[in-house]
């Protein structure tokens, strides 16, 4: 018996969606690679632990950049493994649903689809992640009437007004969690010439990171390398730090919404205005950047209720509904 799958393909982490159980898997997007053999030695957070410890003849390999295929084998590695994992030993090959952003070129989807049919999948449908976003945010995206989805993944934020089961206007940009952990990364560099990984930048953002102004003052110890003396070095950061960093990207992202509304035809925005903007991906958690957005646009803003999942369950539940979705999708 074969299993229906939807997969969160995303930079930073593949969640798996299977019919009739939820959510089963939620790993980083990480390999570790034996430089001389080229075999996988490990996956998700076993790999991601060896960032920055591993041996000169161990890679660890990140397979995916701004949402889409940056190392093609890696990649196959990965989802054969995961789907494995996913699904167990099943007589059936199963059928995949993957997100992309919406704005990939018809190279780039070719990719993901021959990447998950070497790894094992019997057939292969593609679907846009601000689609699947907001299937998985509960909207119900059949109907004639206006939606804005803006999903912060980990390499892109997506944005699209979505009516009868498909996105009018779309707009993907090449920011997300990882630059604003890039970006954390180059200020303390910079300003107290103090190296940090990429762990530590995350935890910053998920610790102290905001983009507005926060009720309380909250500092954060951080530890590193210091680059004069090449000695660990302990640093303290303080909330209004990284409110200045994170602030200019997330600024980015209310242009690119701003962007996709003018671009949208007046009775569905109608309806967004109406209805409110759904925010959906682990981006979306950051301190204050649904009200930033509320207060840029002047339409309410809400967050899905399991933000970083809401991809992954609309893009497993499309397979349950596959007739509504734009044959743009399938492939």
């Amino acid at each position: 018996m074969s299993e229906d799958i939807g997969i969160d393909l995303g930079t930073t982490t593949v969640i798996a969606y299977v019919k009739g159980k939820g959510i089963v898997l939620r790993e980083p997007t990480v390999v570790s690679i034996d430089k001389n053999t080229k075999e996988a030695i490990s996956y998700g957070r076993e790999a991601e632990r060896m960032i920055g410890r591993n041996p000169c003849n161990i890679d660890v390999v990140r397979p995916l950049k701004d949402g889409v295929i940056s190392n093609f084998t890696v990649t196959i590695k990965m989802l054969k493994h995961y789907l494995k994992k996913a699904i167990g030993k099943k007589l059936l090959a199963p059928r995949v649903m993957i997100c992309v952003p919406s704005q990939v070129t018809e190279v780039e989807k070719r990719s993901v689809v021959d990447a998950a049919i070497q790894a094992g999948a019997k057939k292969v449908y593609l679907i846009e992640e601000p689609v699947a976003a907001a299937i998985g945010a509960g909207i119900d995206i059949s109907k004639p009437s206006g939606n804005l989805v803006v999903d912060i993944g980990g390499g892109t934020t997506d944005i699209a007004v979505i009516s009868i089961g498909g996105s009018v206007v779309s707009t993907s940009i090449k920011i997300g969690g990882n630059k604003f952990d890039e970006e954390i990364i180059k200020y303390i560099k910079k300003k107290y010439k103090v190296l940090i990984g990429e762990k530590t930048a995350e935890e910053i953002k998920t610790t102290i990171g905001s983009a507005y102004p926060m009720d309380d003052d909250k500092e954060m110890n951080v530890r590193g390398r210091n680059l004069n003396s090449g000695l660990p070095s302990e640093i303290t950061i303080n909330d209004k730090e990284i409110l200045n960093i994170i602030l200019p990207e997330a600024l980015k992202i209310i242009e690119a919404v701003k962007s996709t509304i003018e671009k949208a035809p007046p009775e569905l925005m109608e309806d967004v205005s109406r209805k409110g903007i759904y925010m959906t991906g682990g981006g979306s958690l950051i301190y204050g950047i649904d009200r930033l957005l509320q207060e840029s646009i002047g339409i309410n803003v809400m967050i899905a209720q399991d933000a970083e999942s809401s991809v992954a369950i609309g893009t497993g539940k499309a397979l349950e509904n596959i007739k509504i979705l734009d044959a743009k999708a399938r492939k």
